[in-house]
């Protein structure tokens, strides 16, 4: 297809855009609140960008293509999951639809977490695809991961297109690559210069876990669970009530977080020694969390011979780094071959084949390179989200990571739209019927939405 105009809302650091350019199309308008990444976008595009959509609104021209990832912090799990009702964010697809109502583009390409299609049971993505086609559009709905395209990330996206002239053209691209088809060695410099080395604590964690999968018998499988190294030597009651529930002056009799007595312990010191997962005042726990337990327990006692001398190494540590999540079965029992991340939940290792997700919320979570002692660059990372080539990124590592990790992965995004616009769309399509007029007179931006 020739030349068509696209509109990107939202735009950060214009996944959209260079997607959409590659394809042969023309950006006539932008929006982004950022200040910081407006400027970036002006630099790498040349095309400075309004700021609040909701106020710059009546400055779209008409375009073809609507693009907008608007923020995804309604409706992450990560999140409050507020939906619609987020009054920060939530009113934000309102002026999406107003423009749609207001150009009529022939095509519509909208990126979010996964979580939106699933939020509130599925009735947020009920609402969005009920007012879309109210607009005029057919639509429908993919979770696609850039691994699929040969980029070395896992980070599951969903993505929603629509059409004015109908579907019936499109159909969702085929993945080019399996996950242990790409590596993440195609995306890394060699002894970059202006990585983070990986600090002497973090050394020592990885050491330290590593000393103890050395000493585990060879016949004994690293677990697909995660490792809770609190649960070593823990006797407290987690089955049919929890410590809570059975009151903390009655656990005189058990043991603790890495096997500490709760003899002779006052109520809050009773309280402190156990996991801080075991300290909810619920007189259940789940049934994932006790499956955990259970599991952590059984393999301390197969292996109590070697993890008792270990424990001692590990007991400073902060609770977050006593857990491991070794998620590369049948690979080599060495941590330092590992992709890693450090995060709240434990220290995870992954297959060397794709990155993890890049997260927003946080630096910490940048993937860790062990067998270089350092974390992956931000150029490196733009590479996960098929931004390598982008000129100019953020100079701060924290804003750099926050807008990758917010960014629209440029590969995946230009795969759908080829085939999204592989039909051609005449002048016609832009047009309003009668029928659309009569439908959407005096209705508000709100009611555009229902109550969503």
């Amino acid at each position: 297809m020739g030349n068509l105009k696209f509109a990107d809302l939202f735009a950060g650091l214009g996944g959209f855009h260079q997607a959409l350019e590659r394809l042969g199309h023309s950006c006539v308008f932008a929006s982004e609140l950022n200040s910081g990444l407006a400027d970036l976008y002006e630099k790498n595009f040349g095309i400075r960008p309004h700021g609040d959509i909701r106020e710059a609104i009546g400055d779209v021209p008409p375009h073809d293509i609507l693009c907008a990832g608007f923020p995804c912090q309604p409706f992450s799990k990560a999140g409050e999951q507020l939906g619609f009702d987020c009054p920060q964010w939530g009113d934000l697809f309102n002026y999406v639809l107003e423009i749609l109502d207001t150009h009529k583009p022939s095509y519509l390409l909208i990126e979010n977490v996964p979580n939106l299609l699933r939020h509130d049971g599925g009735k947020t993505w009920g609402k969005i695809k009920a007012r879309l086609e109210e607009l005029g559009y057919k639509v429908d709905k993919k979770k696609l991961s850039p691994f699929m395209f040969g980029v070395p990330q896992v980070r599951e996206r969903a993505i929603i297109v629509g059409s004015r002239t109908g579907l019936g053209h499109f159909s969702w691209p085929e993945p080019t690559h399996q996950l242990d088809q790409v590596t993440i060695k195609s995306v890394l410099d060699e002894k970059p210069k202006e990585a983070r080395p990986l600090g002497p604590r973090f050394i020592q964690y990885l050491e330290t876990w590593q000393s103890l999968i050395d000493a585990l018998p060879k016949e004994e499988q690293l677990p697909s669970f995660p490792i809770w190294a609190m649960e070593f030597g823990a006797t407290y009651p987690y089955l049919d009530r929890t410590p809570y529930e059975i009151g903390y002056g009655r656990m005189g009799g058990f043991t603790g977080a890495l096997g500490r007595s709760l003899e002779g312990l006052d109520y809050g010191a009773v309280k402190d020694a156990l996991p801080s997962y075991a300290q909810d005042q619920v007189s259940h726990f789940p049934d994932w969390k006790k499956n955990f337990i259970r599991q952590n327990r059984e393999f301390y006692a197969r292996n109590r011979g070697v993890i008792d001398p270990w424990l001692p190494k590990i007991s400073d540590f902060a609770p977050s780094f006593q857990k491991l999540e070794w998620n590369w079965k049948g690979g080599p029992r060495d941590l330092w071959q590992a992709v890693i991340q450090f995060r709240a939940s434990g220290i995870r290792a992954k297959r060397p084949t794709a990155a993890p997700s890049l997260v927003a919320l946080t630096t910490s979570q940048v993937p860790v390179i062990p067998w270089e002692r350092r974390y992956m660059t931000m150029r490196e990372c733009a590479r996960l989200q098929s931004m390598g080539q982008l000129k100019y990124l953020p100079e701060n590592q924290t804003a750099a990571h926050k807008a990758l990790g917010n960014a629209v992965n440029v590969d995946v995004i230009a795969a759908v739209a080829e085939a999204l616009l592989s039909s051609p769309v005449s002048g016609s399509d832009r047009e309003i019927d009668s029928h659309e007029q009569d439908l959407h007179h005096g209705k508000t931006d709100q009611e555009l939405v229902s109550a969503a």
